[in-house]
C-alpha cells in the first residue's frame, strides 16, 4: 500500500516538505483507536524471540529507527508503535540552531538514496528534553553533538552539556562526531580528540548512581588503520559499543542528478561499505563490542547481511522513507524465519 500509493504521491512533494507533513500526520493520528488498531494488524510483529539484551538494555526487537528522523523527540511514540523496537532521537546540540540553508535534503530515487546536509538542525537539546518527559515505555537513545559555533577545542563542552541535560531521559547516548555536514566535526575522530572526548564522558557517566552506554557513531569513509584505531579506543575508553555507520561523502556509481550535491549519501549505495565496516570491526575485534548495523537497509534481506556480519541490532533511515513500515516487519519476520530454521 505504502510503495504502491502513499509513496508516489509523497515523491512528488519536496523532501523537507514531506518530512514535516508526516510528522503533522502522524501527530494528529497516531493516537487515535483506529489508527492503533490498523498499525497493530499491519505493521507490528510481537514475539518474545525478537527481543535482544545488548549492552545491559532489553530491546523489544532488533530494529531500530536511526538517528535524523525525529531529531527534536517530537514523535518517538507515534514512531514505536509503528513497530520499531527503539527511537533514536538526534541528533541534538546544546542550543537550537537552524541548521544549513535550504535546499538541503535530496532524494535521488534511481539510487534508493538520499543526499543531505541538514546540519544538525534542532530545537536544542532542553526542548528535547521537555518532550522526552512524557515517554513512559519507549526505549530511547540520545545522539549528541556541538553546536556548528562551538569551535573544535571547546567541543568537549558541549557534548557534556547534552549528556547532562539527557540523562535520567534516555536510555543509551551516541555520540556523532562523523556528520560530514558540520564543519570540520570529523576532525573529532582523530585518535586523541576522541578518546578524549570518550573518556571525559566515560568519567560523567561513572559519577552517575547509574551508568548509561555510551555509542560511539562511526563514518563508512575511514580508512582500515582508522577502524582499527577505533576499536583501540573502544577498548581503551570501555565504552559500551559502535554504530557503523553514518553517511557516506562518497558518490561512486550513482545515476540520479542530484547526484552532485554536497552532503552525506544514505541508502541503497551505502549498504555494502556499511556492511564491510561491520565485519572489519566485528573481526578484528574478536566481536569484543556490540555493534548498531545501519546503512542502505532496504529490505530484509539486508538486514540479515548486518546482522550476519555481526551487528547485534539494525537501525533504519532511508530504507524507512523509500519502503515504508511495512519493512520493519518483513525484518522482524525474516528474523522468526530464520530462528525456525
Amino acid at each position: 500500500m505504502y510503495k504502491s500509493s502513499i509513496r508516489p504521491l509523497l515523491f512528488r512533494f519536496d523532501p523537507e516538505w514531506v518530512h514535516h507533513f508526516t510528522f503533522k500526520t502522524l501527530k494528529k493520528f497516531g493516537k487515535t483507536a483506529a489508527f492503533k488498531s490498523f498499525v497493530r494488524k499491519n505493521f507490528r510483529v510481537e514475539d518474545s524471540r525478537l527481543e535482544r539484551e545488548v549492552f545491559g538494555l532489553k530491546f523489544k526487537n532488533p530494529v531500530g529507527l536511526a538517528a535524523g528522523f525525529d531529531k527534536d523527540a517530537k514523535l518517538f511514540q507515534e514512531l514505536s508503535d509503528l513497530g520499531f523496537g527503539f527511537i533514536e532521537i538526534g541528533t541534538v546540540t546544546p542550543k537550537p540552531q537552524p541548521g544549513n540553508e535550504k535546499k538541503r535534503l535530496f532524494r535521488l530515487k534511481e539510487d534508493g538514496a538520499i543526499i543531505n546536509r541538514m546540519g544538525f538542525n534542532n530545537d536544542g537539546v532542553e526542548a528535547a528534553v521537555e518532550r522526552l518527559k512524557k515517554n513512559k515505555n519507549v526505549l530511547i537513545g540520545g545522539n549528541i553533538g556541538k553546536n556548528k559555533i562551538t569551535p573544535n577545542e571547546n567541543a568537549v563542552d558541549d557534548y557534556k552539556i547534552c549528556f547532562e541535560a539527557l540523562y535520567n531521559y534516555v536510555n543509551y547516548f551516541v555520540v556523532n562526531v562523523s556528520s560530514p555536514n558540520t564543519p570540520n566535526l570529523r576532525e573529532l575522530q582523530d585518535k586523541e580528540p576522541l578518546t578524549n572526548l570518550l573518556n571525559t564522558l566515560q568519567s560523567l557517566n561513572a559519577a552517575k548512581p547509574k551508568q548509561k552506554p555510551i555509542l560511539l557513531k562511526i563514518a563508512p569513509d575511514l580508512t582500515d588503520a582508522q577502524l582499527l584505531d577505533i576499536i583501540d579506543i573502544v577498548k581503551e575508553t570501555k565504552i559500551a559499543g559502535v554504530i557503523a555507520t553514518n553517511t557516506t561523502i562518497a558518490r561512486d556509481g550513482l545515476q540520479s542528478e542530484n547526484k552532485n550535491e554536497m552532503g552525506g549519501l544514505s541508502g541503497k549505495p551505502l549498504k555494502n561499505r556499511a556492511t564491510e565496516v561491520i565485519r572489519f570491526l566485528s573481526e578484528k575485534s574478536n566481536k569484543a563490542f556490540p555493534i548498531i548495523g545501519v546503512g542502505g537497509i532496504h529490505s530484509a534481506k539486508d538486514a540479515l547481511e548486518k546482522l550476519e556480519a555481526g551487528a547485534s541490532l539494525v537501525q533504519l533511515y532511508t530504507g524507512f522513507i523509500y519502503e515504508g513500515p511495512e519493512l520493519i516487519k518483513k525484518i522482524n519476520q525474516a528474523i522468526l524465519a530464520k530462528n525456525k530454521s
